[in-house]
């Protein structure tokens, strides 16, 4: 019988566009947004127990017990499936808190992916997304395991087949809470959906915006400067004059989910590095250039 899993990955996601369409009777937000997976990943490794305890075997200091998504997802397995099996949960974190990548939401999914092979519980993906949807937002499009344009509350996926591209993204050092961003009397609420069609049609610019990034430019300074470094340094020169002209970072640069981090699309690697490499002398956070992904790193067979 398989007795650990090791060195799964959790990727990150970025929010090409994220609209906020209406909200519910529940206060829960209805959204329009794409999701991109991006090589940049958590990595996890999971021990089978037989005394049935769901244990953390490691995670960041910062992350406090009680709000650790990787053991909700485990205990909410074993609640859901009644497996009498348990786990030591370890987490090596490389997505920023906070960053509006899906750090915590993916750790999560890979835990659901990875314990239903190592309990060998033969859930299928559906099963498992049913799990998933009580934990969070952003964990059901991980355990989809594809790129999707996603409506409802971000929980209704359609897959969708993005171009290959890299990303700059720029991560100031400050962490945003979504719930008081949703909160904001002066979030946009009622954005006319652009569809998936429709993001078809401009997906050569990315399309459409971030409803949460007003709200988020407004109360984090570190973010406008992140954003103002990567718009500055995304404008190019062209043509004979050498005149100053919008480029593509210009055209594409915004901020994912809730913040904090901010990114801009390139077709280019080595437009994407120099790029990141003038936005570092700015000294507004982290800079990574990153591969755009099809596909969880884990593959379709670990979903069902």
């Amino acid at each position: 019988m398989l007795s650990e899993l090791r060195n799964l990955p959790a990727p990150a996601k970025l929010n090409l566009f994220l609209h906020v369409t209406g909200r519910r009777a529940d206060g829960y937000h209805l959204l329009e947004t794409v999701f991109q997976f991006i090589d940049l990943n958590d990595r996890l490794d999971l021990r089978l127990r037989e005394d049935g305890a769901v244990n953390r075997a490691g995670a960041p200091a910062d992350i406090p017990q009680d709000l650790d998504l990787t053991l909700r997802a485990a205990n909410a397995l074993k609640a859901a499936t009644g497996c009498r099996l348990g786990v030591d949960i370890g987490l090596r974190k490389f997505i920023p808190i906070g960053a509006g990548l899906g750090g915590g939401s993916s750790d999560a999914a890979t835990v659901l992916i990875g314990l239903n092979r190592l309990w060998r519980l033969g859930l299928g993906r559906s099963e498992l997304i049913d799990v998933a949807r009580p934990l969070g937002a952003d964990v059901p499009v991980f355990v989809y395991g594809r790129n999707a344009y996603a409506t409802g509350i971000g929980d209704r996926f359609r897959p969708i087949d993005l171009p290959r591209r890299w990303f700059v993204l720029v991560m100031p050092p400050v962490s945003v809470a979504t719930q008081g961003v949703f909160g904001d009397p002066k979030l946009t609420r009622n954005t006319k959906p652009i569809t998936m069609l429709g993001f078809s049609k401009l997906a050569p610019a990315l399309g459409g915006h971030n409803d949460l990034e007003p709200v988020v430019l407004a109360r984090q300074s570190a973010v406008r400067a992140a954003l103002q470094a990567l718009l500055t340094e995304g404008t190019g020169r062209s043509g004979r004059t050498g005149k100053r002209e919008q480029s593509r970072v210009q055209a594409n640069a915004r901020m994912t989910g809730s913040g904090a981090c901010v990114f801009a699309a390139l077709d280019d690697f080595k437009e994407a590095q120099e790029t990141a490499m003038r936005v570092l002398r700015h000294n507004v956070g982290a800079v990574h250039v990153v591969a755009g992904l099809a596909k969880h790193p884990l593959g379709s067979r670990q979903v069902g």
